[in-house]
């Protein structure tokens, strides 16, 4: 299910990044060793008391050519329609601004829960400075130092009460859940009114609404779906028009909850940096993917062209060798009838489990065919293997010594299971473990 979402407001200089980091700790560079992939900053997750949650940075926000405070109060209005839970930053030492009232004014507006956090109390002797933040209305003030890292497990431990209930999952487990992502504009919206409108698609009359995403759950071939679509993918308007890294943000309640992720790109426009981050989210997210080429019946062909599209998406989404690349337009259809299939195959391989003993003959002959090689004199050495998990497929490799697992021989041995058993469309996870 998706994570609460816990955003950072306050106007510019109040410590909101330096916070943002101490919360985040290393999570936001998780994907950064991939090739190709880049993270917007300003979005990272992180954990309190076994509690993971999404976690906003508003100073990362580019409003362009804003005034100073249309730019904080547009700041504002995005992280509230993202949040559950808001951490409003003030600086002990400037006091209240009126940039500081005009974000109350906001966020009294939003109904939303509020922890206020006064930054820059260094010291035990400046707590005493707190206090006049009690007239901004938000209750007791805690006094934080972002720099030296002081205050914030007080602080989390606020933030985490107000976390909404998990309210579970409303569908049955052989339901396919999957979601569209993709930068504006590229077809998202007409994509799914195309899959709605194929024959023998039935559309379920009863639309499931969880949190702030809108499902439509339809049946095509006897098989059930759920397409999961943010509500705030479909918004209009100027604040998110003018920040089109949004659409990770909006993307990634629909990823969390989706089974398959589709990552849709423009066939005619061809592939652009924000492709591949809103794309690395999906991966980091350990979803089945698949790489869809919409309106492609715009693109000039012949034919070599499908093939040298395909070889730069290879090459721009190394991270995503796994996925399958689908070609169509959603607005001739053509070609939409090969999304369902890719789309349960996807899916099936997410869920899909090996028995240990075929797996441990694969992995143990591969081994003793391309043993790993040697660090400082020790070797590797690969005892069993076992799956412990689905949604995406997880292995458990023990061996003598964990760290002598080097990233290659684990790539090694992670294409070494593709190759015998499959798994197209589906990341896979391997853990190295100490034969106890």
């Amino acid at each position: 299910m998706a994570m609460p979402t816990v955003a950072i407001v306050g106007r510019p200089n109040v410590g909101k990044s330096t916070i943002f980091n101490r919360i985040v700790g290393e999570r936001i560079s998780i994907v950064e060793d991939e090739p190709g992939v880049t993270r917007d900053r300003i979005y990272g997750t992180g954990e309190w008391l076994t509690k993971y949650f999404h976690v906003i940075d508003t100073g990362g926000i580019d409003i362009g050519d804003a005034p100073f405070l249309d730019e904080i109060r547009r700041q504002a209005e995005i992280a509230i329609e993202e949040a559950d839970v808001i951490i409003f930053i003030v600086n002990s030492r400037e006091g209240i601004t009126s940039a500081d009232e005009e974000v109350a004014k906001i966020l009294f507006r939003s109904k939303k829960p509020v922890v206020l956090a006064v930054n820059k109390v260094d010291n035990p002797e400046m707590r005493a400075e707190i206090y006049d933040f009690y007239s901004l209305g938000f209750g007791e003030p805690f006094p934080i130092s972002g720099s030296h890292g002081l205050g914030l497990g007080d602080l989390l431990d606020e933030v985490v009460k107000h976390f909404p209930a998990d309210p579970g999952d409303p569908y049955d487990e052989d339901v396919i859940k999957f979601c569209l992502i993709g930068r504006p504009n590229v077809g998202k919206s007409s994509l799914v009114n195309a899959l709605l409108g194929e024959k023998r698609v039935i559309v379920s009359p009863i639309a499931g609404t969880t949190r702030d995403a809108v499902d439509t759950p339809y049946i095509f071939d006897g098989q059930e779906y759920v397409i999961i679509d943010t509500a705030g993918m479909r918004k209009k308007g100027k604040v998110y028009e003018s920040t089109e890294k949004y659409s990770v943000l909006r993307a990634l309640k629909a990823i969390e909850r989706s089974d398959v992720v589709l990552v849709v790109l423009d066939g005619e426009e061809g592939i652009r940096e924000q492709d591949k981050r809103i794309a690395g989210y999906a991966h980091e997210a350990g979803r089945a993917v698949i790489i869809v080429v919409n309106k492609w019946d715009a693109v000039e062909k012949d034919e070599k062209t499908m093939r040298n599209f395909e070889a730069k998406i290879r090459d721009q989404f190394q991270f995503l060798d796994y996925a399958p690349i689908v070609f169509l337009s959603a607005k001739t259809k053509k070609r939409i009838g090969t999304l369902l299939p890719a789309i349960q195959m996807a899916s099936e391989n997410h869920a899909r489990r090996v028995q240990s003993s075929v797996l441990n003959e694969v992995i143990l002959d591969a081994a003793a065919m391309n043993p790993a090689p040697t660090d400082k004199g020790k070797r590797l050495r690969i005892y069993y293997a076992t799956q412990v998990s689905v949604k995406p497929p997880t292995f458990v490799v023990f061996v003598n010594e964990p760290e002598l697992m080097h990233f290659s021989y684990e790539r090694f041995l992670r294409n070494t299971i593709r190759q015998a058993f499959g798994f197209e469309g589906t990341p896979l996870n391997i853990i190295a473990r100490r034969r106890k």
